[in-house]
C-alpha cells in the first residue's frame, strides 16, 4: 500500500475516476443501450427476418443483462472491477459483431446473449459501483458528471452508427466500434480502475481522515442482511419507484420521435429529440451540483418525475397540432430523463448502510431493466389505440413512481 504521504503529495484521482467513468458509459450506453434500435432495423433490412423476431433478441438482450447486473458485486469481489469492466466490452464487442453476421435466428439470439451480458458492466450499475469508493459527499455531482456519459453517448453514438453502417457495412463498422471500445475500456481498466482510495492513500471526496463526514442518515439505519432488505419499505419503493419512472420513459421515447415527425418532419424532429438529450444532462448536473447534502432525495426525484409528468401533458394538450406546446412538453420530459438513473443510486446512499447500498444499486438497477425491457411493446399497443392514450399511459406511470418514492420516506 502507497505511504500516508501519497495523499499529500498526489492529487484526489476521484476526479481522475469520474472523467474515465464518463468515458466509459459512453461507450457502455452508446454501443449496449443506444445501438440496439439500430440493430434492430439494419438486421431486419439485411435478412428480411420480421421485426417481432428481431425485436425479441433486443428484449433478450435487456433481459440477460438485468439478471447479470444482479450479481455484479459478487463478481468484482470474485475478479475486480478491472476484469470485470474489460471483460464486458469485450463480450459486448463480439456480442455486436455477432449481430451483424447473423445469418440464423439462433446466431441472433447467440449474439444478443453476449452483448446483453457486457453491456451491463458498463451501465449504471457499474458507474456506481467504481464512483461510490471515492466520493461520499459529493457523490451527486461526481455521479451526475459520470452518467452524463450515457447521454452523450446517445449523441455520438446513434448518429455514428447510422454514417458507418451506410458507408461501411454493418460487420466492418461493428469490428470498428467493437476493437476501439475494447482498446479504450481496456486502458482504463488498467490505469485509472485498478486504483482504489486505498491503495493511493487517499480519502473519499479527497478530505483528510479527521476532515471526512458521511451523509448523517446512514448512522441511523441498521444493516439489513440476506431477505431482511426484500422486506424492507424504502427498498420495496426504491426498487418500484425506478423501474416505473424507467418504464414511462422508455416507452415514451421509444414512440416520441415518431410523433414529432408528422408535425415538425424528420429533421426538425431529430433536432427536437437532440435538445431533449441536452434538456437531461442539464437537468442530471443541474440536480448533481446543486442538491445539499441533507435533501430529501426522494423529494427531489419525486419532482424530477412531476416536471416529466408535465412535459407528458404539455404533448397530450398539444394534441399533435400545437407546435409551441409540443416543444415545451419535449424539453420538460427531457429534463428529468437523465435523473431517472442518477438519482435512485443518490437515495440508496443516504437510506442504507454502506454494505446494503452496495447491494441495493444493482438490485434495483436489474429489476429496472428486465421490466423497462418490456415498455416500448407495452406503448406501442396503446399507441395503436391512439396518441393521447400512449401520452395517457405515461403519465399514469409516472403517477405510480412518484406515489412509491412518497411512500418510502423516512417516517
Amino acid at each position: 500500500m502507497s505511504s500516508p504521504s501519497t495523499s499529500v503529495n498526489s492529487p484526489f484521482l476521484g476526479w481522475y475516476v469520474v472523467a474515465a467513468t464518463f468515458v466509459l458509459a459512453v461507450f457502455g450506453w452508446g454501443v449496449g443501450f443506444y445501438g440496439p434500435p439500430i440493430y434492430l432495423q439494419v438486421v431486419v433490412q439485411r435478412t428480411g427476418w420480421s421485426v417481432p423476431l428481431v425485436s425479441t433478441a433486443v428484449t433478450l438482450h435487456f433481459l440477460v443483462g438485468a439478471a447479470v447486473v444482479a450479481n455484479l458485486p459478487r463478481l468484482y469481489r470474485m475478479a475486480g472491477v478491472p476484469l470485470i469492466t474489460s471483460l464486458g466490452a469485450v463480450l459486448l464487442a463480439i456480442g455486436v459483431v455477432g449481430w451483424s453476421v447473423a445469418y440464423q435466428p439462433w446466431h441472433l439470439f447467440a449474439a444478443s446473449l453476449l452483448s446483453g451480458v457486457g453491456w451491463v458492466a458498463m451501465g449504471a450499475a457499474a458507474v456506481n459501483a467504481i464512483i461510490a469508493p471515492w466520493f461520499v459527499r459529493s457523490r451527486p455531482a461526481a455521479l451526475s458528471m459520470a452518467y452524463n456519459g450515457a447521454s452523450v453517448g446517445g449523441v455520438i453514438f446513434s448518429p455514428l452508427w447510422v454514417a458507418l453502417i451506410v458507408s461501411n457495412g454493418f460487420a466492418n463498422a461493428a469490428l470498428v466500434v467493437g476493437v476501439s471500445m475494447i482498446f479504450i475500456v481496456t486502458s482504463l481498466s488498467v490505469v485509472v480502475f485498478s486504483k482504489s482510495p486505498e491503495t493511493m492513500g487517499q480519502f473519499p471526496d479527497g478530505s483528510r481522515q479527521d476532515q471526512f463526514r458521511a451523509p448523517t442518515a446512514n448512522s441511523i439505519n441498521a444493516s439489513l442482511p440476506g431477505r431482511l432488505l426484500w422486506r424492507d419499505r424504502r427498498f420495496i419503493t426504491l426498487a418500484v419507484g425506478m423501474a416505473a419512472g424507467l418504464f414511462a420513459q422508455i416507452g415514451l421515447l421509444a414512440h416520441l420521435f415518431s410523433i414529432l415527425v408528422p408535425v415538425f418532419g424528420s429533421q426538425s424532429a431529430g433536432l427536437l429529440m437532440g435538445s431533449a438529450t441536452v434538456a437531461a444532462i442539464a437537468g442530471r448536473t443541474g440536480i448533481g451540483w446543486l442538491m445539499p447534502v441533507s435533501a430529501d432525495r426522494r423529494l427531489i426525484a419525486s419532482a424530477s418525475y412531476g416536471v416529466q409528468m408535465i412535459g407528458s401533458l404539455a404533448l397530450l394538450w398539444a394534441g399533435g397540432e400545437n407546435m409551441a406546446a409540443m416543444i415545451v412538453g419535449v424539453l420538460l420530459f427531457g429534463l428529468g430523463i437523465g435523473n431517472a438513473t442518477s438519482l435512485p443510486p443518490l437515495i440508496a446512499q443516504v437510506e442504507f448502510v454502506k454494505a446494503d447500498a452496495a447491494r441495493v444499486v444493482p438490485l434495483i438497477v436489474a429489476m429496472s431493466q428486465a421490466i423497462y425491457a418490456l415498455a416500448p411493446a407495452l406503448f406501442g399497443v396503446a399507441r395503436a389505440i391512439s396518441d393521447p392514450s400512449l401520452l395517457v399511459l405515461a403519465v399514469a406511470i409516472q403517477c405510480l413512481a412518484v406515489a412509491a418514492y412518497l411512500y418510502g420516506r423516512h417516517r
